[in-house]
């Protein structure tokens, strides 16, 4: 059973869990706006409150001294008064050498009089020591009148305070190092001796501290608005192209510039969806290119294989060698596409280390002058000595070897293909260069284009697949490297690959930035 004393308590949590999804149900922007608002109101109440105490401690004090200050000047007035209404006493008592002094009269109380008229708001109470009688009082209405009795004398009822030291202050008449008398002051209405001029004054202040206060919270509201406004604008702006990718729209970018966080992300999101929108454009364009040039072979084995199956043909070696040499070339074609389209999209991953470019084509070289040779032609290799760069063995292996294929496909014998490796000031270089038919100013343009040949009246036999320059580019790119193409019709042609040579601060630093996108990867995980 359930005790009546926590069903209050589930109450008051289901209210709070209701306001709180409430809360989390508004916009962001609203969120946000509350928040700053909150913070400022805050702020402004525990900043009102600590100046408040801080600021009346120090008021109090302030009106003290001066209701002090004029107690005193009062006392010296009502004392000068007194010396010279007694002068002849006093000389007399000075000479005698002692005596009695006179006691303070209704006539020496004036300076009393005259304080009373200029603050009416304020109480004076002067006493006679000699007679401990009040003298003056300036709380009643006959008090000082010329009939010389004082208010004891007359049993009035007085409004000054007995005896409470906080309510009143007061100072003593001195005559000639004589105490013979004393002014008291206070407020009326006031425990703390506030005049009507400090209330006003106390009241104004607390009026604009809470003015500020509102003012405050409705300015951090704004703050708030705009800031969040500006943070949510370019959150809004990444969903709208997200939904504009999501519908097939993959052209969309957030186009969002700026150093921080948020601009960063959307940097990232247009990569992201350039890479996306690349490798759906390198999907489309690889299909179309396997069915354009798988169309050809596809055809011949059809062909020849019908022709065979309807008797047209023997089924002898020549026939089925054809097939054989397309079926081949097939495979060829399939495995060429594969291997570029695994560089396009960078699913092939990089095995770098330092590599002595000199040593890792020499043998290169002489594994194809048998190749060469066999084509008519010769083969001649210059390497300059330590040219080392950061890369993967195998693709700038690859990559050499394409090149001096492709030179041996369309250099006619006799001819000579040259192959050098030299070290620049900041690249290191491998060019290969054949006396071969050359390349035009626009051929030398679409030279790298998946399936181009030149001259395309040569069998594809000859002529090659028109892959193997688009993967050496593919190549050289990841490398951070570009590659140049030169030639003439009818003179031959050179292509240059340019790699940047070995540098170990640069190898470092990029290492170690690669390492720290990771760990931040894993840590990210690790949230999720």
């Amino acid at each position: 059973m359930v005790s009546s004393s926590e069903k209050p308590s589930k109450e008051h949590k289901g209210a709070f869990a209701r306001v709180r999804d409430r809360i989390f149900e508004c916009s962001y922007t609203t969120r946000v706006t509350c928040t700053f608002a909150l913070v400022a109101m805050m702020t402004v109440v525990v900043a009102m409150g600590v100046l408040s105490y801080v600021w009346e401690q120090h008021f109090q004090a302030y009106t003290r001294e001066n209701v002090q200050e004029l107690a005193d000047a009062t006392a010296k007035s009502v004392a000068s008064l007194y010396e010279a209404n007694h002068e002849t006493a006093i000389e007399e008592i000075r000479e005698a050498g002692g005596g009695t002094y006179p006691a303070i009269g209704i006539d020496d109380v004036q300076p009393a009089q005259s304080a009373h008229a200029l603050q009416p708001g304020m109480g004076i109470q002067v006493s006679s020591m000699q007679t401990g009688q009040v003298v003056y009082d300036s709380s009643l209405p006959n008090s000082g009148s010329s009939d010389g009795f004082g208010p004891n004398i007359l049993n009035e009822e007085s409004f000054a305070p007995n005896g409470n030291d906080k309510m009143a202050t007061s100072s003593i008449v001195l005559s000639n190092g004589k105490v013979v008398g004393s002014v008291h002051m206070w407020v009326y209405g006031s425990e703390v001796l506030l005049s009507k001029a400090d209330q006003t004054f106390r009241n104004q202040s607390y009026q604009a501290m809470a003015f500020a206060a509102v003012l405050s919270v409705l300015l951090a509201s704004c703050i708030g608005f705009l800031f969040a406004r500006g943070l949510v604008d370019p959150i809004n702006r990444m969903t709208r192209t997200a939904a504009a990718i999501k519908e097939g729209d993959l052209s969309a970018r957030t186009n969002l510039e700026g150093d921080d966080e948020i601009a960063e992300l959307g940097k990232t999101f247009d990569a992201m969806a350039e890479s996306v929108e690349k490798n759906q454009q390198l999907e489309r364009r690889l299909t179309m290119d396997v069915a354009h040039e798988l169309r050809t072979p596809l055809m011949a084995i059809q062909s020849t294989v019908e022709a065979i199956v309807d008797g047209v043909f023997e089924p002898d070696e020549e026939r089925l060698g054809t097939i054989n040499l397309e079926v081949r070339r097939l495979g060829r074609l399939v495995d060429a596409l594969l291997r570029l389209s695994r560089l396009e999209s960078r699913s092939t991953p990089m095995n770098e280390e330092v590599i002595n470019v000199g040593e890792l084509i020499r043998p290169l070289a002489l594994s194809h002058e048998a190749f060469v040779n066999d084509a008519g032609l010769t083969l001649e290799f210059d390497a300059e000595d330590e040219v080392m760069v950061y890369g993967d063995r195998d693709m700038l292996r690859q990559a050499t070897a394409n090149l001096i294929s492709n030179a041996v496909r369309y250099t006619p014998a006799p001819g000579k293909i040259t192959v050098k490796v030299r070290k620049g000031d900041i690249m290191a270089s491998i060019s290969v260069k054949d006396t071969g038919i050359g390349l035009s100013p626009e051929e030398c343009k679409m030279v790298f284009n998946r399936f181009w040949r030149a001259e395309e009246s040569r069998q594809r036999q000859s002529g090659g697949l028109g892959v193997g320059l688009a993967v050496v580019k593919e190549i050289v790119d990841r490398h951070g490297g570009w590659i140049q193409v030169e030639g003439k019709k009818g003179e031959g042609a050179c292509f240059t690959i340019h790699i940047p040579l070995y540098d170990f601060e640069r190898i470092k630093a990029q290492k170690e930035k690669e390492q720290k996108g990771k760990g931040q990867g894993h840590r990210q995980k690790g949230r999720r």
